[in-house]
């Protein structure tokens, strides 16, 4: 369960005024080794390094996108300037949500984005949304999970669209081979539901069979997988985030009895829910003894 109260440890951002000296980011420190990270620089030179052995520079007004990766480092050159933002996981899926756009921003969060020369028009769209999340965070009497994963939201759509993921969608559905994205976003929309595939099927205009057909070529997993994949998603963020109940955690998924959604979720997971939830809490303690001792410097 994460309070507002708990919010910076699940998201910060800043903004990093011009120095005299150049400046080293490790993103992987502490409680932020797991966080998606957005950089906006809004002047000057800087330059990002990852693992094995790239390096891409950037050159104001400039955005770059980094999820969670085994090595990555920014250098901002002296006299750059700019605004750093980071989430966590489970604001992130906050963010993305559930809608028909969910799929196509969660397959983009997962890769690194970044622009290759000077981007005015997408630094100008999202300047005001990064500078409203550091805002957010910066007034703790105020400081709230829902307006932080309203902007994360707005700013991935701001992303996605910049870097023509809106248009590629459309050309995808044009030509036919959207079907298992489409099969995503139908997830998004039903997965409470507990619909048969015979029904996304059906809606997608495909046998059950070429469905399957599409999703273990594509993914290696099959419809219902994916399906079950995104229910206990769904499952976790609840026993996570709520206060609620097992009884009343069931019902918002849809299941007919909370004793068959715990025989269900400990299948996928190995815990009951009851457990899984005692584990997330003290992770959460965790985190805060980490973020407590030393780890709450930005890096």
């Amino acid at each position: 369960m994460v309070s507002d109260g708990g919010i910076h440890h699940h998201a910060h951002g800043e903004w990093r005024e011009p120095s005299l000296s150049h400046r080293t980011i490790r993103f992987q420190k502490g409680i932020y080794a797991d966080f998606h990270h957005l950089f906006l620089l809004q002047s000057g030179t800087a330059a990002l390094s990852f693992e094995p052995e790239e390096q891409r520079s950037l050159q104001g007004p400039a955005l770059a996108y980094l999820p969670p990766q085994p090595r990555c480092e920014l250098r901002m050159a002296a006299g750059a300037a700019g605004f750093l933002i980071g989430a966590s996981p489970q604001i992130m899926v906050d963010a993305i949500g559930d809608q028909a756009e969910s799929y196509a921003l969660r397959t983009f969060s997962e890769r690194p984005w970044l622009t290759d020369e000077p981007t005015p028009h997408a630094a100008e769209e999202t300047q005001p949304l990064v500078a409203g999340f550091v805002r957010e965070l910066g007034d703790p009497s105020r400081a709230s999970w829902m307006v932080i994963s309203a902007y994360l939201r707005l700013i991935l759509m701001t992303l996605w669209r910049t870097g023509g993921g809106e248009a590629a969608e459309q050309r995808g559905r044009g030509g036919g081979a959207s079907t298992l994205q489409r099969y995503r976003q139908l997830v998004e929309i039903w997965f409470r539901q507990h619909r048969p595939i015979s029904d996304y099927a059906r809606e997608l205009g495909v046998t059950t069979d070429r469905l399957h057909s599409i999703c273990s070529s594509a993914l290696g997993r099959s419809p219902v997988q994916l399906l079950h994949e995104r229910v206990v998603q769904e499952a976790k963020l609840r026993l996570e985030r709520s206060a609620r109940t097992v009884q009343e955690i069931s019902d918002s998924l849809g299941f007919r009895d909370p004793t068959y959604f715990s025989h269900f979720f400990k299948r996928k997971t190995g815990f009951s829910p009851a457990s899984y939830r005692d584990f997330a809490r003290k992770a959460e303690v965790a985190r805060s003894d980490m973020l407590s001792s030393g780890y709450s410097d930005w890096p």
